[in-house]
C-alpha cells in the first residue's frame, strides 16, 4: 500500500464521513430499502405460507445482517475505501502481487452496481411519472395499464428518467457523504411515516380482513417446502443490498468508534420493517377491492393506482403512494451509484465531480434503451440473477478466505466494547459464503430468488 493511501485510511475518506453511527445506519436502511420490499416481499410473504414464511425469512435476514452485511462493512472501513481499493487489500494482505488480482476481481461486483443502477434509474423514471400522473390528477382518469404502457415503452420515459438519474448526479456532486447522510436522514422517515399513514387507511377499508388473511394465517405446511426456504433466502439476501459492493464504500466513510455488528443488525431490522409495512399498506387494499395479487410491476404502476381510482381520497394517497416508493428507490439508487463514482474516482484519479458526471451519463445513456418494460427486465433479470450474486460471491470469498478471520476479527472489534462472538468466524466461513454460493447456483437453475 502506498503511502499516500495509508495516510487516507488514517485520516478518513477524502470524500468525508457520516457523522455519527445513527446517520451511517439510516443512510444503510436508505440502501437496503427498495423495491423489492414493496412490489415483491407483500406477494412472497403471503405466496409461501403467510407468517410460517416469516420464520426462514427472519432467520436469513439475521444471518446475512451479522455476518454478511458487517462483512463488507469492515472490509471498506479497513481499507478506507470502495470496491476496487477493498479488493486490492484483501490479495495484497496475502501477498503484495497478488493487489493486482484484486483489482480484477473487484471489477464484477463493481459492473453489478452500475447495472443495477442502469435498471432502477429507468423503473424509477416509471414512478416519478406515476406520482407526476398522481398529482397532476391524470392517473386517476386514465386506464392504469394504459398509462404504464405507455411510460413502459420503447424511449418513453426520457424526461422523468432523466430527473431522475439528474437529481442523484446532483446529490453526489456537491453532497458527497454528507448530502447522502441528510437525504437518507430526511426521506427514510418519510418513507416510514406516508407508509404508516397509508396502512391505517387501507386497514378501515372493506374487505382489507381477506389481506391480512393472506398475509399473516400461517401455512406451516409450507415449512416443509424446500421452495419456501430457498425463496425467503433469496429475499432477504437481496432485500439487504449485500452485493459485495455497495456496502463497501459506506464503510469506508464509517468511522473507526462505530460498532459495525450492531449497525448491522440494526440497518437488518429496520429493513425488515419496511417489508413488513410496505406488506400492511399493500396487500390489503388489494384485496379490499378484489384485483389480482401479483409481483412485479403490474402491482405498483396498474394494481395499486386501480385501487385509489375506487378509494376514497384516492388521489391524495396515491400522491403519498409514489412519494414514498420514491423515497425507498432513490436513496438505494444514491447508494448504487456513490459505489461505482467513489471506485472510478479513486482508481482512475479523477476529480469527484467528474466521476459522478460520467457515471450518471454512462447510467442514463445505456437506460434510454432499456426504457421498454420487456428490455429493462431482460437486463435486470441477467444483472440480478448472474452478476450481483457472483459479485456477492466474491466479496463474501475475499473477506473471509482471502483476508481472512483474524484480519476481520481485529476490524470487527474496533469501536466495540467487548469482542465479537466465537461463532462469527466459522458461520461466517462455513454457513454464510456457502449460502452466497447457493444463492447463485439456485437463482440460475430457477430463473431468480429474490
Amino acid at each position: 500500500m502506498r503511502r499516500s493511501e495509508h495516510d487516507q485510511v488514517a485520516a478518513g475518506h477524502r470524500n468525508g464521513g457520516f457523522s455519527s453511527a445513527l446517520g451511517f445506519v439510516i443512510a444503510c436502511v436508505g440502501s437496503a430499502v427498495g423495491l423489492g420490499n414493496i412490489w415483491l416481499f407483500p406477494y412472497r410473504l403471503g405466496q409461501f405460507g403467510g407468517a410460517a414464511f416469516l420464520i426462514p425469512y427472519l432467520l436469513f435476514v439475521f444471518l446475512f445482517g451479522w455476518v454478511g452485511l458487517s462483512a463488507e462493512f469492515a472490509v471498506g472501513r479497513l481499507a478506507g475505501t470502495g470496491t476496487i481499493g477493498a479488493y486490492e487489500l484483501c490479495f495484497a494482505s496475502r501477498a503484495p502481487k497478488w493487489k493486482r488480482l484484486g483489482s480484477v476481481v473487484g471489477w464484477l461486483p463493481l459492473l453489478g452496481s452500475l447495472g443495477i443502477a442502469i435498471g432502477y434509474a429507468v423503473i424509477m423514471g416509471w414512478v416519478l411519472n406515476s406520482l407526476a400522473g398522481a398529482v397532476t390528477g391524470q392517473l386517476m382518469t386514465a386506464d392504469p395499464a394504459a398509462f404504464f404502457s405507455a411510460a413502459a415503452a420503447d424511449f418513453g420515459n426520457p424526461v422523468w428518467h432523466g430527473a431522475v438519474v439528474l437529481a442523484v448526479c446532483l446529490l453526489l456532486m456537491f453532497g458527497v457523504t454528507a448530502g447522502i447522510e441528510k437525504a437518507s436522514g430526511i426521506l427514510m422517515p418519510l418513507f416510514y411515516v406516508l407508509f404508516i399513514v397509508l396502512a391505517v387507511w387501507v386497514a378501515a377499508q372493506p374487505g382489507a380482513l381477506e389481506g391480512y388473511r393472506f398475509l399473516f394465517i400461517p401455512d406451516w405446511g409450507k415449512l416443509l417446502e424446500p421452495y419456501t426456504w430457498v425463496m425467503a433466502m433469496g429475499q432477504a439476501f437481496f432485500s439487504l443490498s449485500i452485493t459485495g459492493s455497495g456496502m463497501i464504500v459506506y464503510g469506508a466513510y464509517l468511522d473507526k468508534s462505530a460498532d459495525i455488528p450492531k449497525a448491522s443488525l440494526r440497518t437488518a431490522l429496520f429493513d425488515t420493517m419496511a417489508a413488513l409495512l410496505s406488506a400492511l399498506a399493500v396487500m390489503p387494499a388489494v384485496f379490499a377491492y378484489g384485483l389480482d395479487v401479483k409481483s412485479g410491476p403490474p402491482l405498483m404502476f396498474i394494481t395499486m393506482p386501480t385501487v385509489f381510482q375506487q378509494m376514497p381520497l384516492g388521489r391524495l394517497f396515491a400522491v403519498f403512494f409514489f412519494v414514498s416508493v420514491f423515497f425507498a428507490g432513490i436513496t438505494s439508487l444514491i447508494n448504487m451509484l456513490e459505489a461505482v463514482s467513489e471506485s472510478w474516482q479513486t482508481r482512475f484519479r479523477l476529480p469527484r465531480k467528474a466521476a459522478v458526471l460520467l457515471c450518471s451519463a454512462v447510467t442514463l445513456g445505456v437506460g434510454l434503451f432499456l426504457e421498454g418494460e420487456a428490455a429493462v427486465g431482460a437486463w435486470m433479470d441477467f444483472i440480478t440473477i448472474q452478476v450481483v450474486p457472483a459479485g456477492a460471491v466474491l466479496g463474501a470469498v475475499c473477506v473471509y478466505y482471502v483476508l481472512g478471520w483474524k484480519k476481520l476479527r481485529a476490524e470487527l472489534e474496533t469501536g466495540r466494547d467487548k469482542p465479537v462472538s466465537p461463532l462469527f468466524g466459522p458461520v461466517g466461513k462455513y454457513v454464510y459464503v456457502p449460502l452466497t454460493v447457493l444463492v447463485v447456483i439456485l437463482g440460475v437453475a430457477l430463473g431468480g430468488i429474490g
